[in-house]
């Protein structure tokens, strides 16, 4: 959420923004409904006021015994209690608007985010690794998980419908290595403090960052009473670690990794990566979630990247990094790096961690604060995440860039530890 007193001040900053992104908003609206929610603070205080004044003038003259004048005095203040409870019906309705629209507006891109209006006009940042070049024809990693044995998509719709995968095997216990490798890596060699959040959670917490309300047809909402969500990705329980409190600044910056499954319903997406596990309504993912100062928010997020790229190094994976443009930024971010590893049976770089700096917005709508100093005045922390990896996206890029001639796979030296000594997959005999 941007800070309210932006909008009034410089309206026009906001204006350039939505026109960045290609974002439709009537600001004008929100401009006039905050003007009048505000006069209507300041009628309902003023009328408020001079009830208690009349009020007072009504005790007096009851004291001197003027009752009947103190009776037709009484008139008004009844006037001015109708004329109350308008207004205040009138208030709730400006007020829940304007709340409501203030949760809808994207956040501001950052002045280093390349403008244009979709992922044609990312900016490439980097690349390391050469893509590898076969001497076969690479199969996907659909040929290759089921030829292995270890992928099973056909079980997995009998179960649960299209576009859930059951992992058998080597195949999960690759998944189970990797999530372990990259915990331990973040936690050990990168100061993250690992955390296991609930992966359900609720409607206050999913608004905090940003998916509610805009991106409610994404997520799949449980039908009991409470009202709680499967959680969509672990940036929604651990950015709301310190939701509502106020941080000393000590302690940050703070950073936490966390793996949990991730549940959304993709919608939109039907025809667009629907085979296979590059777009699944459940996959693993472990996620990292950084709270620091203002001052050092672009400094974190280029830390952030950098420990995420830092996992594709050690599984020597070919990947590139891109600057996503004003189109194609997320809602909440400021700016995003965009990891992107090699897919060889597509012959392209495909998404596989969006490391983003939200600046303060989602510490604005979740309520995070920080002292700077011992007794100085809290203000809003800023808040960065990242995919520290997508685990199902780096079993595709494991298969199909480890893949030899006989159809095995050829498992990274770093991986080894996690797998019981296993270095390659092969069929079972």
């Amino acid at each position: 959420m941007l800070d309210i007193n932006l909008l009034r001040k410089n309206p026009d900053l906001i204006r350039e923004s939505l026109a960045k992104r290609n974002y439709a908003f009537d600001l004008d609206a929100l401009l006039a409904l905050d003007e009048r929610r505000r006069a209507l603070i300041a009628e309902s205080e003023a009328v408020q006021a001079e009830r208690k004044r009349i009020s007072r003038d009504i005790g007096a003259l009851m004291k001197d015994g003027k009752k009947a004048e103190a009776e037709g005095i009484k008139a008004e203040t009844k006037q001015m209690g109708e004329r109350l409870k308008e207004m205040e019906s009138e208030l709730r309705g400006a007020q829940e608007r304007f709340d409501r629209l203030m949760l809808e507006i994207p956040n501001i891109p950052h002045e280093t985010v390349p403008v244009g209006p979709d992922e044609g006009s990312n900016r490439e940042e980097r690349t390391w690794g050469e893509p590898k070049e076969f001497d076969f024809e690479p199969k996907d990693h659909v040929e290759l998980g089921e030829a292995l044995g270890i992928i099973d998509l056909e079980r997995a719709a009998k179960v649960a419908g299209a576009r859930f995968a059951f992992m058998t095997g080597a195949g999960a216990m690759l998944e189970r290595a990797l999530i372990n490798f990259m915990i331990e890596l973040h936690t050990r060699e990168h100061g993250y403090r690992e955390t296991v959040p609930p992966f359900v959670v609720n409607r206050e917490a999913l608004t905090g960052t940003g998916q509610l309300p805009k991106f409610e047809e994404d997520l799949f909402k449980l039908t009991d009473e409470r009202g709680f969500y499967l959680c969509p990705t672990a940036e929604v329980p651990v950015t709301n670690y310190y939701a509502g409190e106020i941080i000393d600044g000590s302690e940050l910056p703070a950073a936490f990794v966390a793996y949990t499954p991730c549940f959304r319903s993709e919608a939109g997406s039907y025809g667009q990566d629907t085979r296979g596990l590059i777009r699944l309504h459940q996959f693993n993912k472990v996620e990292l979630v950084r709270f620091c100062r203002a001052e050092e928010s672009y400094d974190q997020l280029e830390l952030l990247a950098g420990h995420a790229e830092k996992v594709l190094q050690l599984l020597g994976l070919p990947y590139r990094v891109v600057t996503l443009c004003t189109g194609d930024l997320g809602f909440g971010a400021s700016k995003t790096y965009d990891l992107e590893v090699w897919v060889p049976s597509q012959g392209r770089y495909r998404e596989i961690s969006s490391c983003s700096n939200y600046e303060s917005f989602q510490a604005r709508r979740a309520g995070i604060r920080y002292r700077p100093e011992p007794g100085a005045k809290p203000v809003h922390a800023h808040t960065l995440n990242g995919s520290g990896l997508a685990i199902g996206r780096t079993v595709v890029a494991l298969l199909e860039n480890g893949q030899r001639a006989d159809g095995s796979i050829a498992l990274p030296d770093v991986l080894v530890p996690f797998t019981n000594g296993l270095e390659e997959i092969r069929a079972a005999e």
